[in-house]
């Protein structure tokens, strides 16, 4: 099993994710909505949805929104808050999803950069094409990787309620790799998340090669303008000019 499928289908994924709760998604979509207009009734795709903190804000906003992903656990917990205008399906965002068929494609939360493969990555910007219709827009959030690798902590420890995670983080061959350790109910466990080093203009290729221009860059989610050596995020706008 890929490390993917096995630390975000865990509880203790999202236990030590709490702090990226519906306020803080909801800050985000409501600034990111505006800047990019996006039109009464838009059809929405969020790629790797989790347990759909973002598309419920996105449909709260009276968009049509679809929240995918590869995560049967998040999946099944989001479905509790489908509706007319929402709906969650299990799937893998490395394949298309419904062709042509939606404005706007979200990928957020560094939702990306885990395969070994970089062909894979490009699968995925390809996949996500693929079901924009033309003139789509894809938004893609991820780590600024400059400046992630720049102010990398060795070691870390958060406490969420009883549990004490134990975080140790390292570069290693064209990864961020971060290992997680933590003792609950008298038992030990081990995660480990991998995230690929990928630069702006490894982002641009992959967007070209896949029919996509891109229009705007921010560097965190306050959509302040992007500085690759300060912003510690690199959200990306870009436009499918190509027909499939």
């Amino acid at each position: 099993m890929n490390w993917f499928e096995e630390w975000f289908d865990s509880p203790y994924y999202h236990q030590l994710y709490c702090n990226r709760n519906e306020a803080e998604a909801k800050i985000f979509i409501e600034k990111i909505a505006g800047s990019v207009h996006i039109p009464q009734n838009a059809k929405i795709l969020d790629a790797a949805c989790g347990k759909g903190r973002h598309s419920l804000t996105l449909a709260h906003l009276g968009f049509k929104v679809t929240g995918i992903d590869l995560s049967k656990n998040s999946i099944e917990y989001a479905k509790q808050f489908e509706s007319e205008r929402l709906h969650f399906a299990v799937h893998d965002i490395r394949e298309t999803y419904h062709t042509n068929q939606f404005d706007f494609v979200f990928n957020l939360f560094s939702s990306f950069g885990y395969f070994e493969n970089e062909l894979e990555d490009l699968k995925v910007i390809k996949a996500f094409s693929e079901t924009l219709k033309h003139h789509g827009t894809l938004v893609l959030d991820y780590i600024n990787c400059e400046w992630a690798v720049k102010n990398i902590k060795s070691k870390e420890i958060v406490q969420r309620n009883e549990t004490q995670f134990h975080i140790q983080k390292k570069l290693e061959k064209g990864f961020i790799v971060k290992d997680v350790d933590f003792l609950t109910n008298g038992e030990n466990y081990h995660y480990q998340e991998r995230l690929k080093v990928i630069s702006l203009n490894r982002f641009e290729e992959m967007l070209a090669i896949s029919g996509f221009t891109l229009l705007q860059t921010f560097g965190d989610y306050a959509l302040n303008k992007f500085k690759p050596t300060d912003s510690e995020r690199l959200i990306l706008i870009a436009r499918k000019t190509l027909t499939n």
